[in-house]
């Protein structure tokens, strides 16, 4: 008796990969030479769901900083990719600058708050 097996959709998780390559400012082609990879296999990945393999994945997601937890997972893990990729760029920003992100955040929870009061 043999169990059929659920194939996983990687449509969603290649369009995130296109959209982060994309934000980064990085076409395929450098995206290819980068990784070594021919473009139309990225091309693949991004829009056909085409399954990398796990190294090629694993390059990918922690290239972009992608979590593969909200693709793998059925419930929402706490963070998710947007979360990680901001958190990446704050990684990024020098010490001196983190109170105007600080400030920033703070602005934007109390707005919220007051709007919704």
């Amino acid at each position: 008796m043999s169990k059929e097996r659920q194939k996983y959709d990687f449509t969603a998780l290649g369009q995130a990969i296109k959209t982060a390559r994309t934000a980064a400012g990085m076409t395929r082609e450098q995206l290819g030479d980068k990784l070594n990879l021919a473009p139309r296999y990225i091309v693949s990945i991004e829009n056909e769901g085409q399954h990398p393999s796990l190294q090629v994945l694993y390059e990918l997601v922690t290239l972009f900083n992608i979590s593969v937890d909200q693709f793998i997972f059925e419930k929402q893990p706490e963070r998710s990719t947007l979360r990680r990729q901001i958190d990446g760029l704050i990684d990024s920003i020098p010490e001196r600058d983190l109170p105007i992100i600080e400030a920033t955040a703070r602005g934007i929870i109390e707005t919220r708050a007051e709007a919704e009061e």
